[in-house]
């Protein structure tokens, strides 16, 4: 019998207590910095990546023990600790997609950020949405080149192919000079000539309702006496606008049609042209004046004609087209759009508000004696609350009663406070439109482009179906099979992850990149 001394006996316990620890440990090396665990934290998290890590990876090293990785190492902090302590947090000296790419990397959902991050992961589609809505604005000043004018009007084929028309090669040119006013000189010298005309329109429009720039029209009505006489009788004689705002309207609606006409012929999509709301706009303002036209022409004795008139008033509407030449008032009008709910918030607390105070007004005037009680009734009331309430105050209408100057000062103060809670709100909005659209505008046009990482992975493996194998035959090699069994079953590429799938297995195969050890990657 062999006597074992008792201190070797500890040592070799404790020998075999550290090397069973050592087989629990792993160690993961992502973006060359050292991450040590248990398998057991890993498995917390199933049908993960870092859940299934076994040594048949290409990413493990056997020489070091290591998995190796080549991803983000600071998102991966973030990562290792949500298996440790299932939170996960969002690290803050990133950006969201790229974060969310790390996720979608390791197999993780990006719906189990912690609520006191979600603020700061979301921000980023915030930003993506407030781009994308800058880019349907089309604020590019810059001229855009051939190849996206081609691209845009649908001739990118026959650009390629250097098989274009010449209509093809002038309908883009003839759009720009008309819808892009910074595309070149001559678009610009179109775009001034079209603001003059705008400018004009809107001013003869204004001016030729003043009372001395209008003409008396003499209506003689002829009365007979008792005794065979005549008389003239003139009453209040009517009038019309000068002459001369008839030829200066005739030329800006001339110069409109022309402009209408030569943008439709060389849009590139009929439908988006036409539904367009500053076209529509400019549709319905030339068509009233041709309208207005004909009634003075033929119909100038109905009695209606001054309510035929006033629909002329849409031609004011005119200046919403100076938003082609102003990218700030594109954003002010987007800044509107985005502020709807609280627009229409607003309007919903002022109405009741008014409704509020214009029924309390009455009542309290009623319950003093007053004589020259000036609120006969809540409709009237309804107007004395709308000009309190938005702290215009006319003065046609005031209370008398100390009990209705109670009431006043009360929709006044809740005037004040309602229209000032979401003018923040709308400020922020254009603030950030503004501030995106100065960032955008300083930044190069940029064309997307084909990098290395983004190449066909396929070609890159070995033993994948169209790559090269270790022995150089395409779709060949003792791996090419299923379950690395040398046969020739197909495998699939798992569009997510970019690594190969046995059909006879859901573990993932990293066949990306060549193992740290020398050997051909093996299969799970």
């Amino acid at each position: 019998m062999t006597y074992i001394p008792k201190k070797m006996h500890y040592t070799q316990a404790a020998m075999n207590l550290i090397n069973m620890d050592s087989e629990n440990r792993v160690v993961l090396n992502v973006g060359g910095i050292r991450h040590e665990t248990y398998k057991a934290t890993l498995k917390k998290i199933p049908a993960t990546r870092l859940s299934r890590l076994t040594e048949a990876l290409a990413n493990y090293d056997p020489i070091l023990n290591e998995y190796f990785f080549d991803r983000h190492p600071g998102v991966f902090a973030q990562v290792l600790n949500y298996y440790r302590t299932g939170k996960l947090h969002y690290p803050t000296d990133v950006c969201g997609p790229l974060f969310e790419e790390e996720l979608e990397f390791w197999g993780l959902d990006s719906n189990q950020v912690e609520p006191c991050c979600w603020m700061t992961y979301t921000q980023h589609r915030d930003t993506q949405e407030t781009l994308a809505v800058l880019d349907r604005l089309d604020l590019d000043t810059e001229k855009p080149s051939e190849e996206e004018l081609a691209r845009k009007f649908g001739f990118e084929e026959d650009y390629y192919k250097g098989t274009l028309s010449w209509w093809q090669e002038m309908k883009p040119r003839i759009w720009s000079l008309f819808d892009e006013p910074y595309s070149s000189n001559a678009a610009k010298t179109i775009g001034v000539v079209s603001v003059f005309f705008i400018c004009i329109s809107i001013l003869s429009f204004c001016l030729k309702t003043h009372p001395d720039m209008r003409v008396p029209i003499v209506q003689k009505v002829t009365v007979r006496t008792a005794n065979g006489s005549t008389a003239w009788v003139l009453d209040k004689p009517q009038t019309n606008a000068h002459i001369a705002f008839f030829y200066i309207e005739c030329v800006c609606n001339a110069w409109f049609t022309f402009e209408i006409l030569v943008r439709f012929i060389s849009s590139p999509n009929k439908c988006e042209f036409i539904k367009s709301s500053v076209n529509i706009i400019d549709y319905i303002a030339t068509l009233s004046f041709y309208i207005d036209l004909v009634l003075q022409r033929f119909a100038s004795h109905l009695e209606n004609a001054d309510i035929l008139e006033f629909f002329s008033i849409i031609r004011i509407m005119r200046l919403f087209k100076l938003t082609r030449h102003s990218s700030g008032l594109k954003i002010l009008i987007q800044t509107f759009r985005a502020s709807a709910k609280e627009l229409t918030l607003l309007v919903f607390f002022l109405v009741l508000g008014i409704v509020i105070f214009a029924s309390l007004v009455y009542y309290a005037e009623r319950i003093q004696p007053n004589p020259h009680n000036d609120f006969n009734s809540i409709p009237l009331g309804l107007w004395w609350a709308l000009v309190t309430m938005t702290t215009v105050g006319y003065g046609d209408m005031a209370p008398k009663t100390y009990i209705g100057m109670f009431v006043g000062a009360l929709c006044a103060l809740a005037g004040v406070l309602t229209i000032a809670l979401p003018v923040p709100v709308i400020v922020s909005n254009f603030a950030m439109y503004y501030s995106h659209t100065q960032a955008r505008a300083k930044l190069p046009k940029k064309r997307r482009r084909v990098l290395p990482v983004e190449q066909p992975r396929q070609a890159r493996i070995p033993g994948a179906p169209g790559g090269v194998s270790g022995c150089g035959t395409p779709g060949s090699g003792p791996h090419s099979g299923p379950m690395g069994s040398g046969g020739t079953g197909p495998r699939r590429m798992n569009n997510k992850t970019k690594d190969l799938v046995s059909p006879k297995s859901d573990e993932y195969t990293t066949m990306i990149g060549k193992p740290r050890d020398g050997k051909k990657s093996r299969l799970l």
